[in-house]
């Protein structure tokens, strides 16, 4: 099972907006990554965690849980010329970018600062804190989740 960071600017779309939404659940979209589109495309499965992280807001942070909640499908914001995330080189024929729904499981009973997560030695390597990292979604390996959750018990 695959284990995922998935990163939004809490102003756009927060763990509360999550948790708001009819059972939960809501679509992640927008992605306009190919590294990212292929994660989604390729690797997410339903029933696979995620940590909801709140990025470009102080401070950063990881704040809750969700789940994978459906297949991978062709992302409908591409196709519309009314959303901020239209792509007018996309074609419903040939899809050029995904997306998933994701499904609100929990908050943390603390949340963890990007600086806490800088700091802790069993996070080194991890592909959040690496220099230069703009992915907006990245793998968590199953010793990284159990120390992220073991910072948000602290």
């Amino acid at each position: 099972m695959n284990r995922w960071l998935m990163k939004s600017e809490p102003s756009a779309f927060g763990l509360d907006d999550l948790a708001a939404a009819p059972g939960g659940t809501d679509r992640w979209d927008g992605v306009r990554n190919y590294q990212v589109r292929n994660m989604i495309r390729d690797h997410m499965r339903p029933g696979e965690p995620a940590f909801f992280y709140h990025s470009n807001t102080r401070p950063p942070g990881v704040a809750g849980i969700m789940e994978i909640a459906s297949e991978p499908y062709p992302d409908p914001t591409a196709f519309d010329p009314e959303d901020p995330h239209y792509d007018p080189k996309s074609d419903p024929e040939a899809p050029r970018w995904f997306c998933v729904d994701v499904r609100f499981r929990e908050r943390l009973p603390r949340y963890v600062p990007l600086q806490e997560l800088r700091d802790c030695p069993e996070l080194e390597g991890f592909p959040l804190l690496r220099r230069g990292n703009r992915l907006s979604i990245v793998p968590v390996t199953e010793a990284q989740w159990a120390a992220i959750r073991r910072l948000a018990e602290a």
